[in-house]
């Protein structure tokens, strides 16, 4: 958990810096920036709970939120090195593309609009999710052509609007909408049955869900209509920038599937003979060099913050008021679809 040091830093520059030539000059060194600053500007939700939520003791936690240590870990080596920006769906990606953050870790989709408009760009997948539905218990509804014609509650800029609107469509289905962007404020007009049903992320909606007053009183549907792989994004047009991030990620799930923990890291630092957890921990090769970063850039991120599967269990995992089981963000060698680069 990391103590918060900004709890609303919201970015005002616009993207409209872009075109006059901001991504390629004030942008050129980012890994320089955040090492000369010795802060990590991070992007998050406040209200995400499991991904990134702040605690009424002032407490920042998360599967986002560790994202974002494990790279300042790597980067600053300090996890604690992280100023945390909040940011909306709306502006989230204006402020990653403007330069008022570092890095967007904000249970973002990965999209080709994305990629080729808004100046930025993805990292990997941190989290595989999906379109669900959260409606009224009291109404009777069980599946979703069961909505036909209601009123849904929706916030901007995501992609769970477009979604919506498609597969109504196909379907011959009506709908319509109220759309708040403040996701507070948003939830509670859904709770006050201003709305008959919310859409977002599935993980979204079981998070919120859990602060309800009472959540036995909503239910969530079985039907998922989309693929929403989340993760970090960068700034567009600094490829180093976007490897350390990318990498980072890749090192924390590399770790899980070596067995490589934050409580045995030492022990397999010193005593192992799996060359790939030499070149994971920095014994061997000089690949932290190459992203400009101390070659025990991984073995900082894994001993501060852990693994994939510590941070998922800590967060999300059954032992959580979420009580997510680890479905398609197991390791491919479990069958799910974590498959992280290999690091060589």
């Amino acid at each position: 958990m990391q103590k918060t040091s900004s709890l609303a830093r919201l970015a005002q520059a616009s993207v409209l810096l872009m075109g006059a030539g901001y991504l390629g000059s004030a942008q050129a060194g980012i890994l320089e920036d955040v090492q000369a600053r010795d802060t990590l500007r991070c992007g998050i939700s406040s209200d995400k709970a499991g991904f990134s939520f702040l605690t009424n003791d002032g407490q920042w936690t998360g599967m986002d939120v560790d994202l974002c240590r494990a790279v300042a870990a790597a980067v600053l080596d300090d996890a604690d090195k992280v100023e945390y920006v909040v940011t909306t769906a709306k502006n989230r990606l204006t402020a990653l593309a403007s330069g008022g953050i570092d890095v967007l870790s904000r249970s973002t989709t990965w999209t080709a609009s994305r990629d080729a408009n808004l100046g930025v760009d993805f990292t990997t997948p941190w989290f595989y999710d999906g379109q669900g539905f959260m409606t009224h218990a009291d109404y009777g509804v069980e599946k979703l052509e069961d909505l036909d014609g209601a009123l849904f509650c929706l916030s901007p800029g995501t992609t769970s609007e477009r979604n919506l609107e498609d597969h109504f469509g196909r379907r011959g289905l009506s709908y319509r909408t109220i759309v708040i962007e403040k996701s507070t404020e948003l939830y509670n007009a859904f709770q006050q049955g201003r709305c008959d049903a919310i859409t977002n992320d599935v993980s979204g909606l079981a998070a919120r869900r859990t602060l309800f007053a009472n959540p036995d009183d909503y239910i969530m549907l079985p039907d998922v209509i989309s693929k929403e792989p989340l993760g970090a994004y960068v700034p567009q047009g600094n490829a180093e920038w976007r490897d350390i991030v990318t990498w980072t990620a890749f090192a924390l799930m590399n770790a899980e599937e070596l067995g490589v923990t934050s409580e045995n890291i030492d022990e397999l630092r010193d005593t192992s003979k799996n060359p790939k957890i030499a070149r994971l921990l920095g014994t061997d090769g000089r690949i932290g060099e190459r992203f400009g970063l101390s070659n025990d850039w991984a073995y900082q991120a894994i001993k501060q913050v852990g693994n994939y599967a510590e941070i998922f269990n800590r967060n999300v995992g059954p032992d959580t008021p979420l009580k997510f089981e680890r479905g398609l963000n197991r390791l491919w060698s479990d069958g799910g679809l974590l498959y992280p680069a290999p690091i060589r």
